[in-house]
């Protein structure tokens, strides 16, 4: 009788041990299963709530920006332009600029598979070459008509003419709004003068509103290849009258996330989702502020590498970059605290103590520039010590930043 009683014993023993295995097994299932959810649901606040508004604003932006230049350059002809118009100008350009840095923090998209970005965004502009492109009565010729100049200026003058910082300096001078009376008179900057470029401001705004309009063109690209059918109708059919590339694979870019694991996606899970978030956007962008366009001309391996010099608002569009990462990890555009589907309330119910150090350094990164912009403008110094205190603050993020994708990986 003992050894049936022994024998009984162990068989129950070997179901109660099955038994919490299966449960355990079923536990963690059911942990998985709600961490892919939470996954999906915070990227499809990312792209909805962050990266649709963004690019949809800098579209409305940069159309509202051509619009006002194609203006100027009828009104100066006409002689009725105004410093108020240039100073309008001047605000539409920066509120553009203000939503194109950020959207950097999520780079990895159509702005990098399209080459959009260094389209629209590189610096220094090459201020030897414009001299001679608007010496050249030929050349002004083809920017000044309409479509076709816009056209033409995209594909004739090459990326160090192109974008914002061109438009950046017929607008701007010094830090502050070009004054109508240095419009109205041959351009003295040394780049024209060293060539004897007779240059007036009626070829200048010849030349700006051209590029406006490819800038316009390309920003549409952005919003069309992001959001597809439901951008603007207007925006999506210009993109398509230009012929531009928009999709990726049979997918437009915001598709491709929210169908992530799906048959076309690129991502074939949801980690994959939230790697990219924390590893190809916002660390990305967090390192090329603080080792590139701040690091070249602090180090002085390229003191010549100073973004927005003709505006003086470098430390703005640092602070804008920093603000796209914050926006990301948020799940919304200028928010005070995470939304409840976002990056960082995930990250708060699954590690609070990464979620609590990233957000730290996320706000003193912010506080660093803040800093920078109280002081003299980044091309004027751009070696001071708030420099190097914000290139180490951003670097500190950085570092948590890639945490959070290590992290991420582990994420089932």
């Amino acid at each position: 009788m003992k050894k049936y009683l022994t024998m009984f014993a162990c068989l129950l023993t070997g179901v109660i041990t099955f038994s919490s295995c299966s449960d355990d097994d079923d536990e963690k299932e059911k942990k998985d299963s709600a961490q892919v959810t939470a996954i999906a649901n915070l990227s499809k606040q990312y792209v909805e709530n962050v990266v649709y508004p963004t690019y949809t604003n800098l579209a409305n932006a940069t159309g509202e920006l051509y619009d006002k230049l194609e203006a100027a350059k009828a009104a100066y002809r006409q002689g009725t332009l105004k410093q108020e118009d240039i100073d309008n100008i001047c605000n539409v350009f920066l509120k553009a600029r203000e939503y194109w840095e950020k959207s950097e923090a999520f780079l990895y998209g159509p702005a990098t598979t399209f080459g959009i970005d260094p389209h629209i965004d590189t610096w220094p502009l090459d201020l030897d070459a414009l001299a001679v492109a608007l010496s050249n009565a030929n050349q002004v010729a083809m920017l000044d008509n309409g479509d076709d100049g816009i056209a033409y200026a995209g594909a004739k003058l090459g990326q160090e003419l192109l974008g914002f910082h061109g438009i950046e300096f017929i607008i701007f001078r010094d830090g502050q709004n070009r004054s109508l009376s240095t419009l109205k008179t041959e351009e003295s900057d040394n780049a024209f003068t060293a060539i004897n470029a007779h240059v007036t401001g009626e070829q200048e705004l010849i030349y700006a509103a051209a590029v406006a309009g490819d800038l316009r063109d390309k920003c549409y690209q952005l919003e069309v290849a992001w959001r597809g059918e439901s951008a603007s109708r207007d925006h999506f059919d210009r993109v398509e009258e230009c012929e531009y590339e928009t999709q990726i694979g049979s997918m437009f870019y915001g598709d491709n996330i929210l169908n992530a694991t799906k048959a076309g996606s690129t991502f074939k899970t949801w980690q994959e989702v939230l790697i990219t978030i924390f590893d190809s956007g916002c660390s990305n962008i967090a390192n090329e502020v603080a080792n590139t366009k701040m690091g070249n001309a602090y180090t002085g391996e390229d003191p010549n590498y100073i973004e927005s010099p003709y505006s003086k608002k470098s430390f703005n569009d640092f602070y804008d970059n920093i603000i796209s990462i914050k926006n990301s990890l948020y799940g919304g555009v200028n928010l005070s605290s995470p939304a409840n589907a976002s990056v960082m309330s995930f990250l708060n119910a699954e590690n609070v103590t990464l979620a609590r150090d990233l957000s730290s350094k996320l706000e003193a990164a912010l506080s660093a520039l803040n800093n920078c912009k109280r002081g003299a403008a980044f091309v004027d110094n751009p070696t001071s010590s708030n420099v190097k205190a914000a290139m180490d603050a951003i670097n500190d993020l950085n570092d948590q930043l890639a945490a959070g994708a290590t992290w991420a990986a582990t994420v089932k």
